[in-house]
């Protein structure tokens, strides 16, 4: 690649100068989101709704008040989808002020599905035969044709069968209109006579010293007139500034690199890093880019990036794991889904960021590429989580894209090829400044076609310096070589032993890319609001059909409630069967993150089989549709928190666990073990000392009785109680019938017994609430009075009407109290983001009554 700045003479200055050269300079660059203003109507019907953009046309007909209850009971299943076979037009007028109007303009789309003609000023300026392709953006050159008053007219149209769409494969029912709409942003991008745009910061670090690190920036400029350009492209971030002749020819366009060859500035010392949230600190920097000729700008590009550095490694079963800025990282991750229509906002997604980090993950899966705008990987950079974004396998199989699929899926044709090549060089370039991003995955359960890849490796090269992955399974591409993956499941119901336990498939080693424990069900307030009220019990249709979409498996309840009835006895009400199902996904969840940690070494990356759901569902979350986390949500809170003692359910160890940068010495473990009837069986204080990133075993346990109650306590060097857990364990083993294992999971042969848990003697406890007026902050200091231990206890806000207040962040939760036991348990929250004031707790436990706690207002 050509640097433009070769042999030309080169001008660093300070901050100082800089603003005062700005101060003098003309603003002829600005950007214009068209956001609002908008209306939809369909093409067969005279009724306009208001609308905003992003969104798709389900998205607004929901936002304007129809298809009430549509996600409740089976009340999809008869939804008509003939709507959403004609075209919907979307509508905006806009105004230029009349300098504006003069510049040169461009209409910018980050992404129409599935087609779209698009009108200007009753003018026909782009048609659906070449505007299509969900994961296109699109560009349009509108000078000369706008004017002071504008209106801008979309015609979109549905994907049909055999198009690339986006899509929730069998995550959830497809969505009523196919997401038509306009599901990206649409801006104005406003220049003088040279534009800017693409520009990319890349980062290198000294992963020795970590002291220094060495910046590059790259972009393109355009002359958009008839003459030859002179300026200045200038930069700056923070206290470096730089500035560079540039002319460039009639019509040129030219693509600039700088690097700290040409600007000494740009090798950084003592760089402040971004770290993921279990590091260390997701620094941030801003460039601020502009050319500037005659004292105008221009063209100005605003970029927020981060210094770091990521590599892979293989194990020495070849199994690929991720270091960054030179340390070895563990990925912890979860995948994610947008909305089943497409209407999350900076709030939801900055809920869901928040939930991740405080389970202390540091990582989300972006199968999908999902997004209707940066936002969420924008709040990925600012919280610290490493992203994995690539495509689902929404492509790959018939069932899904409705047209003959093969080994490589049903990207087949040389249309459909360059189309999704075109789709990866687009949303690369659209996201390769974000830090959290770590890595592109561009195939799921199959490798790309070798004639695609070929075409994914002549551009990748060109654009991007990531990790790339061929595909999420264990394959091998005779282009890009093994992928380092593995992707063999359960995504069913297993026992908290089998992560330790497995060898061959799903198990605690290598980077397991999705996989979960199946249904994790959410809690009654949630199951109120999406299963009718004389449907709740016993279990029937309208459960099922909250399941997954599989037509050959996932779809039904019918294995969590035999393994309810295996381990725990049949349940006789909805209480009770809830009581034992979140016990269920609480104890296997955990276990699976936990494993890992445990087996550190063999074991690269976790993905949690999903994040959340699309839809009001039974299965694979962390936290339901309605924002409220699951049991399974804490335990792995629980299980990734960041020192912890963790029991090995293979070998009955217990070992200590370091994720962090920091040696730990001189700490202290308390190992209590407890009879059912909550008699002390065993009590034992190991000190140790643990390196960084490292897991280590302190103990062997008995677990010779039938059952126990397990106590685990950590404490540092100082004797302050750095992290705790807690087991109910049994001396039966879950036994699996390995030889039956399919992509789904690992039948059980026989399950571990819990059944003595249904008659363990009740218990109470005695709840204060500190402070109840202090804004954004509820502390209880909670006692348990009795002889017997309180097992599995959850507190929950509510608010006037008995609705589940959220996003609050629980200390932890679904918590155990030994007797005579006393604790504090704090609940955070911002009291302007949460949906409605607190005004009483919810306390109700495996053993307890239930209490209704009233919170005083201030």
């Amino acid at each position: 690649m050509k640097h433009l700045v070769k042999n030309i003479a080169l001008t660093v200055v300070f901050t100082t100068c800089l603003s005062a050269c700005a101060e003098n300079e003309t603003m002829m660059a600005k950007e214009i989101l068209l956001s609002d203003n908008w209306e939809v109507q369909s093409s067969a019907g005279t009724e306009r709704y208001p609308a905003t953009v992003p969104s798709t046309v389900m998205g607004v007909l929901t936002a304007n008040g129809l298809y009430q209850d549509l996600l409740v009971g089976t009340n999809y299943k008869d939804a008509d989808r003939t709507p959403f076979d004609v075209s919907w037009w979307y509508r905006t007028t806009f105004k230029l002020s009349p300098e504006d109007a003069q510049k040169h303009i461009k209409l910018l789309f980050d992404g129409i599905t599935y087609r779209a003609n698009v009108w200007l000023n009753d003018t026909q300026i782009a048609s659906k035969e070449e505007m299509y392709g969900a994961f296109c953006r699109f560009s349009y050159d509108i000078t000369g044709q706008v004017k002071e008053e504008n209106t801008l007219a979309v015609e979109v149209f549905r994907a049909q069968k055999g198009e690339p769409n986006m899509g929730f494969v069998d995550w959830n029912p497809r969505p009523l209109d196919e997401n038509m709409g306009i599901f990206r942003e649409v801006r104005l991008s406003i220049t003088g006579e040279v534009d800017m745009y693409n520009t990319w910061v890349q980062s290198k670090v000294n992963t020795e010293s970590l002291d220094e690190a060495w910046l590059s920036v790259e972009t393109q400029l355009a002359n958009l007139s008839d003459k030859p350009v002179s300026g200045q492209l200038k930069g700056k971030i923070e206290n470096i500034n730089f500035s560079i002749p540039v002319t460039l020819k009639a019509g040129e366009t030219r693509k600039v690199k700088i690097t700290p060859n040409d600007v000494d500035h740009l090798h950084i010392k003592n760089p402040r890093l971004w770290w993921s949230c279990d590091l260390g600190n997701p620094e941030l920097y801003n460039l601020d880019l502009r050319f500037v000729a005659d004292n105008q700008v221009s063209a100005r590009e605003n970029v927020t990036f981060g210094i770091r550095q990521i590599d892979t490694y293989l194990t020495p079963q070849g199994h690929k794991g991720f270091v960054l800025n030179g340390k070895r990282v563990l990925i912890k991750s979860a995948g994610w889904t947008d909305d089943i229509f497409l209407r999350d906002t900076p709030e939801s997604n900055e809920t869901q960021v928040q939930y991740v980090k405080d389970m202390n993950m540091n990582s989300i899966r972006f199968e999908n590429i999902w997004g209707n705008s940066q936002n969420i990987y924008d709040l990925c950079d600012r919280y610290g989580l490493l992203s994995l974004v690539g495509w689902s396998c929404q492509w790959e199989w018939e069932g899904y894209m409705g047209v003959p699929d093969d080994d490589y899926g049903c990207i087949i044709t040389e249309h459909d090829i360059n189309l999704v090549a075109r789709y990866f060089h687009d949303q690369v370039i659209w996201l390769r400044n974000h830090p959290s991003v770590f890595a592109w995955m561009v195939g799921s359960d199959k490798l790309p076609r070798p004639e695609l890849e070929k075409k994914y490796m002549e551009i990748f090269p060109q654009i991007d310096d990531r990790p790339y992955i061929g595909a999420a399974k264990t394959l091998v591409s005779e282009l890009t070589g093994p992928t380092g993956m593995k992707m063999n499941g359960p995504y069913e119901y297993v026992g908290p032993n089998y992560w330790y336990v497995d060898t061959k498939t799903g198990g605690a080693f290598g980077f397991n890319t999705e996989t979960g424990p199946g249904s994790e069900i959410p809690i009654y307030e949630s199951i109120r609001k999406m299963i009718p009220d004389g449907e709740l019990w016993p279990l029937n249709s309208a459960w099922d059909f909250h399941c997954t979409t599989s037509t050959t498996a996932l779809n039904s309840m019918a294995v969590t409630t035999e393994a309810i009835n295996h381990k725990y006895g049949e349940a006789n009400n909805l209480k009770s069967y809830l009581d034992r199902a979140h016990l269920l996904n609480y104890e296997s969840t955990k276990s699976m993150f936990e494993a890992f940690r445990v087996n550190k070494v063999e074991g690269t990356g976790i993905v949690q089989w999903m994040l959340n759901s699309a839809w009001p569902s039974m299965y694979w979350q962390l936290y339901d549709y309605y924002m409220t986390p699951t049991p399974a949500y804490y335990g792995v809170k629980k299980g990734n928190a960041l020192n912890q003692l963790i029991y090995n359910y293979a070998d009955n160890g217990i070992y200590a666990v370091n994720e962090s940068l920091e040696d730990n010495n001189n700490m202290k473990a308390i190992i209590s073990g407890y009879s059912l009837d909550s008699k002390s069986l065993y009590t034992e204080e190991i000190t140790f000392s643990i390196g960084t990133n490292a897991s280590q075993k302190i103990f062997d346990i008995d677990n010779s009785h039938k059952n126990t109650f397990l106590k685990l306590v950590l404490l540092n060097s100082n004797g302050e109680q750095v992290a705790d857990n807690f087991y109910v364990l049994s001396s039966s083993e879950d036994i699996y019938l390995w030889e039956k294992a399919n992509w789904v999971g690992t039948p059980m042969k026989e399950y571990s017994d819990f059944k003595d848990l249904a008659n363990i003697a009740s218990s109470e406890l005695k709840i204060n609430v500190v402070d109840p007026s202090k804004d954004g902050v509820i502390a209880l200091e909670i006692e348990n009075p009795t002889a017997n231990i309180a097992f599995f206890t959850q507190f929950l806000l509510k608010d006037d009407k008995g609705d589940v207040v959220y996003p609050v962040f629980w200390q932890d939760n679904y918590i155990s109290l030994l007797p005579g036991e006393k604790r504090t348990l704090q609940c955070t929250f911002n009291t302007d983001k949460i949906n409605a004031q607190p005004t009483e707790l919810k306390v109700t436990g495996w053993n307890l009554k239930e209490q209704i706690i009233e919170l005083k207002s201030k």
